[in-house]
């Protein structure tokens, strides 16, 4: 019986944990920190040892395998340690896949892919297939198999999660977008963080599928350096020859035999135009029926924390966009604002050059609301072009002075641009406070 050590007790580490000991695996979690008693008491029952606090290097060596969930560094101690002992390091979307025979549709990106994850799971559910949502959205893709495998998985991957991928082979790969973010996992070089999504399509072969927005420049071009066999397709808002096009607010496939009308689509902003087009080319390659694509898009209602509009009091629109914790994301929110916005924006910095922001800024924003433990870099960005900057301590704050500023018809817009791990536990954290905050006026 081969011996796994599965490093971390998260939601990804649990699920190849549960997988491992359900497949006859010989099983030992250890986790850095501490470990929650519902899991504890779950692993107890299943007879895994785990130890909690600690990584015993010692018997971690003992292991024949070990799954590392995607929260811990390359660079850290204990994988350089077990690095010196050639022990294979796998990631938990790596292991999982070695027990699924399912198609596999995964979708990255910097942006958007949990939207485009989600509608595609929509659009495949609608049309009555054995589909499962997993991945870096909702339980991992090893806890799902825990019940049983699907025909289809439609799964959310991070670059993290991808680090550590061997030869994990999507039927079909969507990469929404590449931006500078998370550089602080990839010592600062944004061509490793590039290279780590990339990796998605670095199994696929010719009777496979990789999706990528031919807008962003960046991943048109490593894209194009792929050293692969898989059939490229092009999506995007700027040339002509892409699978879907759309013209007088019409998306529709190169056949014409789908056809949307998008002022009718929930989602708004060009970010979702391109997320809308990736979900159609994969339902188009699937032979999805038609209707069932146009129904799905029109009775899809995004995600909380995604440009949720929230509630209208007194006629001002309060916007929770608390999920875009980085540049790109907040340029998109922004964009797609039709009347004059109070932006509430900051937290923790990743490196932000704010100056990207300064014509959106101009042209979309009142004021602007910071909230975050230091926010010099915002000022003094946008205090040339904005009159208005506060800054505040907290979101009920932030929420309280927004609704000073703004008047009827305006859009309280949080649109951080920054991760939230300074003033709360998570960007849903950040983004419940901000509801919380916005119902108490």
């Amino acid at each position: 019986m081969k011996n796994i050590t599965v490093l971390g007790a998260g939601e990804s580490g649990f699920g190849a944990a549960m997988l491992a000991k359900q497949k006859g695996f010989n099983v030992f979690v250890s986790e850095l920190d501490s470990i929650s008693e519902d899991i504890k008491s779950i692993l107890v029952k299943n007879l895994i040892q785990f130890e909690e606090n600690n990584h015993s290097f010692d018997k971690i060596a003992l292991s024949d395998l070990i799954i590392k969930s995607p929260g811990i560094p390359n660079n850290s101690e204990i994988i350089s340690r077990i690095k010196s002992t050639k022990i294979p390091i796998v990631s938990e979307i790596e292991f999982a896949s070695n027990h699924s025979n399912s198609y596999k549709i995964c979708i990255t990106g910097s942006n958007g892919k949990t939207t485009t994850t989600k509608l595609i799971y929509d659009i495949l559910a609608n049309a009555g297939l054995n589909v499962g949502l997993a991945g870096n959205i909702g339980d991992s893709f090893s806890k799902m198999l825990l019940s049983g495998d699907k025909d289809i998985y439609v799964l959310e991957i991070s670059s993290f999660q991808l680090d550590d991928i061997k030869n994990f082979r999507p039927n079909i790969s969507v990469i929404t977008n590449i931006i500078e973010d998370h550089l602080d996992r990839y010592e600062n070089d944004f061509v490793k963080y590039v290279n780590a999504k990339m990796k998605i399509s670095k199994n696929q072969e010719s009777s496979d599928y990789l999706i990528y927005n031919s807008d962003d420049k960046i991943l048109s071009e490593a894209v194009n350096n792929l050293q692969s066999d898989v059939e490229k397709i092009s999506i995007g808002l700027n040339n002509k020859e892409n699978q879907i096009t759309i013209s007088n607010n019409i998306l529709s496939n190169k056949k014409k035999t789908i056809m949307i009308n998008t002022e009718h689509f929930a989602l708004k902003g060009r970010h979702n135009l391109l997320n809308a087009m990736a979900a159609i080319t994969v339902s188009d390659l699937l032979k999805i029926d038609n209707e069932v694509i146009r129904e799905s898009f029109l009775t899809f209602s995004g995600l909380p924390h995604r440009l949720e509009n929230f509630l209208k009091i007194q006629g001002v629109n309060y916007i929770n966009d608390s999920k875009a914790t980085n540049i790109n994301a907040a340029y998109y929110a922004l964009d797609s604002m039709q009347s004059p916005t109070v932006w509430i924006a900051g937290g923790v910095d990743k490196g932000n050059d704010y100056s990207e922001l300064l014509p959106i800024v101009r042209e979309k924003v009142k004021a602007i609301i910071c909230l975050g433990i230091d926010n010099s870099k915002i000022i003094e960005t946008f205090k040339p072009v904005i009159e208005i900057i506060v800054e505040t301590e907290s979101i009920t704050e932030a929420v309280k002075v927004a609704n000073k500023i703004a008047e009827k018809k305006d859009n309280v817009l949080l649109s951080p641009a920054c991760a939230s791990f300074d003033l709360f536990d998570s960007y849903e954290d950040r983004g419940n406070q901000f509801k919380e905050a916005v119902r108490s006026l």
